[in-house]
């Protein structure tokens, strides 16, 4: 294996400083069901701009006129401002495809475009049907038509990791002579190993023959599984720029996920010696807008930002994180945007576990035998549910008169087809000091019908709907919703096979939550 390659410094940048190209609006885009339209990717660009990632394709303008409409939304309105992400927008190696990207770009301070050309022998013949000279004048042509237009041009080599070597090195050299900023080495079909993806790194940027502001780039995709492990192995090999996307969504099995890539960086400088200049605080906050955005949630055990990369239920692990989360946990929640980590509740939890979940709730001064039987009670009911809820334990606790403020006795919900059909959810809920009562909720959507028909009940004035994330489940729906009373954000979940059920049981949860926070603070004021 070649030797670890020099860090050197890259265009004014810290030594140590590897760009983080976001492709999400771009490749991330291609992938079925993750299309957006131009509101939705302006909703994105200026989350990925908070972000702060160095450089963001917004489309590919020649495309389609939608995509030419959204990247000239996004350069009109987040291009100008002074610490924006470099934009940029994709293009083959037309006349037209440059074209159609200056005009889009237009209003952007600063201007990428992004060249791409298929160079493996098997994109030459059934892609291209060209000879490798006359690929070479293609790309050369292309790029000294572009040259000037733009504050910076890439080039991307397209399959370049099923690409003779010897003829690679001639492209790139080619590319970067002909006035290319940048050089991307693709693994357009996710097909190398981390091994060889660094090996051809480290061969690359210490033999190819370019201008000393040049860079490489790497960019992977996730077909066996491995593109983020090579975009790493990458950097160790030279690369100085990271393509990627918010949650891995891409193409196939998507692209490099741009939250796994910076945090290994953040989390091992002492292995990879390189840092990204990304604010990973909003890490968290623009892959759930992205899962709202596309109706595409992060699997649960998606790595960083999935629900249960911060969980613990097992409660050897759960005793751990309560003595010091570092035993189980390489990085602070903090870090990505997160309060706080999760000790969920099932039948690998311990007493440990409980007891905290129990002091949260406002029910930390359960005496001994008291506990010892809400413990046992707990560990039955955990043998039939997957997940053991802020519900749950209040009912284990009714009985020694600690549970809920409030309970669902029925739940009505009329919607219709015509835009004037108004969602209309009428609940009937008996609770522990005023009996039963009915309200009437209505709102834009079932969920909101649902959230206005409990805030009548509990005389809530300023309650909204934050946030619902549902999965289906085997044979149940799991809802947890966030409700916004007074600025604080309110938890609720709950599991049912019926999807209204589950909806307002989960409304219910939050609402009780609240009843019980109200509580505490009154006794913590009357003390």
């Amino acid at each position: 294996m070649p030797h670890e390659p020099e860090v050197s410094e890259v265009a004014g940048d810290t030594p140590n400083r590897v760009a983080i190209f976001d492709t999400s609006l771009r490749d991330g885009e291609q992938a079925p069901g993750f299309s957006m339209n131009t509101a939705q990717k302006l909703k994105l660009a200026h989350a990925l701009a908070k972000l702060k990632v160095d450089v963001m394709e917004v489309g590919f303008a020649a495309a389609s006129p939608g995509d030419a409409e959204a990247i000239h939304a996004i350069a009109s309105e987040i291009g100008y401002l002074p610490d924006a992400p470099l934009l940029c927008s994709l293009a083959r190696c037309t006349e037209g495809d440059i074209d159609a990207a200056e005009r889009a770009l237009g209003p952007a301070r600063r201007s990428r475009l992004h060249l791409f050309f298929g160079t493996s022998d098997l994109h030459l013949a059934a892609k291209h049907k060209m000879e490798k000279p006359e690929a070479l004048a293609t790309i050369e042509r292309a790029l000294r038509m572009a040259k000037g237009r733009f504050t910076e041009i890439e080039f991307s080599a397209e399959d370049a990791l099923r690409t003779d070597p010897a003829f690679l090195k001639e492209v790139l050299e080619c590319a970067a002579a002909a006035g290319a900023d940048v050089l991307n080495v693709p693994d357009t079909v996710g097909y190398t190993s981390p091994e060889e993806i660094y090996a051809l790194f480290a061969d690359l940027t210490a033999n190819v023959e370019r201008p000393e502001h040049v860079v490489f780039s790497t960019h992977n995709h996730n077909d066996l599984g491995m593109a983020v492990a090579n975009s790493l192995a990458a950097v160790r090999g030279g690369a100085r720029q990271v393509e990627c996307t918010i949650n891995g969504i891409g193409e196939r099995a998507g692209n490099c996920a741009l939250e796994e890539v910076v945090m290994a960086l953040k989390t091992r400088p002492d292995h990879y010696k390189a840092a990204s200049g990304v604010e990973t605080r909003e890490i968290f906050a623009v892959s759930r807008m992205l899962g709202e955005v596309t109706g595409n949630a992060p699997p649960r055990n998606k790595a960083i930002v999935g629900r249960n990369a911060f969980a613990h239920e097992a409660g050897i692990h759960q005793h751990g994180v309560l003595a010091d989360r570092r035993t189980y946990e390489i990085m602070s929640p903090e870090d990505i945007g997160l309060p706080s980590n999760a000790l969920v509740l099932g039948k690998h939890s311990g007493k440990h576990a409980l007891r905290a979940r129990l002091e949260a709730l406002g029910h930390g001064d359960l005496g001994g035998n008291r506990f010892e039987k809400l413990y046992a009670d707990f560990k039955r009911l955990a043998d039939t549910k997957r997940e053991v809820t802020d519900n749950d334990l209040c009912d284990l606790l009714a009985d020694d008169g600690r549970g809920h403020a409030w309970e669902l006795v029925r739940v009505e919900m009329r919607t219709g087809t015509k835009a004037n059909d108004r969602p209309t959810a009428k609940v009937t809920l008996d609770h522990a000091t005023r009996g039963r009562l009915t309200t009437i909720g209505h709102g834009t959507g079932p969920f909101e019908a649902l959230t206005d028909a409990f805030c009548v009940a509990a005389e809530v004035k300023h309650g909204t709907l934050e946030s619902v994330d549902a999965h289906q489940l085997s044979r149940e729906m799991e809802i947890e919703v966030g409700l916004l009373v007074d600025g604080v954000t309110i938890a609720g979940r709950s599991q049912h096979t019926d999807v209204v059920i589950a909806a307002a049981q989960a409304l219910l949860a939050a609402f009780n939550n609240h009843a019980r926070m109200a509580d505490a603070a009154r006794l913590a004021d009357a003390a």
